[in-house]
């Protein structure tokens, strides 16, 4: 059976969507394994799969699969790449598009100029939520990493994040901590570790050690939870800029309880076809 793919990119975080919609597969983790390396197999950072909705009041369900194969909640270059997707199948003629996750519904709405806008929804700073080890919630929290501490900020966008604020982003300690704090025994479920450089009020530089995937060119989820930690601690202000290595996108957050909105592109690298 040949399944028809395409190869995406949000930013450079770079996505193997699969249209179960009008194909039929049952795809297992160690086929997403296979496929995401990038020797032996297609390459990307996570597969995005477009399916019916279970709830009748949303459009698609949207799941993602890690390069090594572990589902996880959401992923916000994923998101928009995944609006682009069903738009330029035909699979709806919407502009606004709501979408079935793991974490919840989201909103993503396609721009006139090839943007896209998600509706990440209000982001999680409980602990347990989250989940995060913390006797009660706190702008930041000390974590024993390594021989050292270091101070992080602990967000949920749907999937869980630590932020730590860094003076240089090229000599971040990204692969020396990233695996280290993402395996940290505090977070239950591991985590992303995003690494922020602030510019100034609305602007920010940030690298990310994605859960289960390494570090990407860039992360939609981290920027949005970069981008809350850095408004709670007083650093940032909305709407705020945020430089990933693969490019920039806008946040905007009117504080706790209120949904962050991210706006950037998302691109088709090429169609394709592959043997199961």
């Amino acid at each position: 059976m040949l399944l028809k793919f395409t190869k995406m990119h949000g930013l450079g975080n770079d996505f193997m969507v699969i249209d179960l919609v009008s194909q039929h597969a049952l795809i297992k983790p160690a086929q997403v394994k296979q496929w995401a390396d990038r020797h032996f197999g297609i390459g990307f950072d996570q597969l995005l799969i477009v399916e019916p909705p279970g709830d009748p009041s949303v459009d698609f369900r949207y799941r993602i699969f890690n390069a090594d194969g572990s589902e996880v909640e959401q992923c916000g270059n994923g998101a928009r790449c995944f609006a682009r997707f069903v738009s330029d199948k035909r699979l709806t003629t919407k502009k606004c598009i709501r979408v079935e996750t793991k974490s919840g519904v989201i909103e993503l709405t396609l721009k006139n100029d090839r943007q896209v806008s998600v509706d990440m929804g209000a982001p999680v700073l409980n602990p347990p939520r989250i989940p995060f080890d913390a006797p009660q919630e706190a702008i930041t929290y000390t974590l024993d990493v390594l021989g050292e501490t270091v101070s992080i900020g602990a967000v949920s966008m749907g999937n869980p994040h630590a932020v730590l604020r860094v003076d240089n982003i090229q000599a971040a300690p990204v692969e020396r901590l990233g695996p280290a704090i993402e395996h940290h025994p505090r977070f239950p479920n591991r985590v992303n570790v995003g690494f922020l450089q602030v510019i100034d009020a609305h602007r920010a530089k940030l690298r990310v050690w994605e859960r289960g995937a390494g570090e990407t060119l860039a992360c939609g989820t981290g920027a949005c939870a970069a981008a809350v930690a850095g408004i709670q601690q007083g650093a940032l202000q909305s709407p705020v800029e945020i430089t990933l290595p693969g490019g920039t996108l806008t946040l905007e957050w009117a504080g706790p309880g209120h949904s962050v909105m991210m706006t950037g592109p998302a691109s088709r690298v090429y169609e394709g076809q592959i043997r199961l």
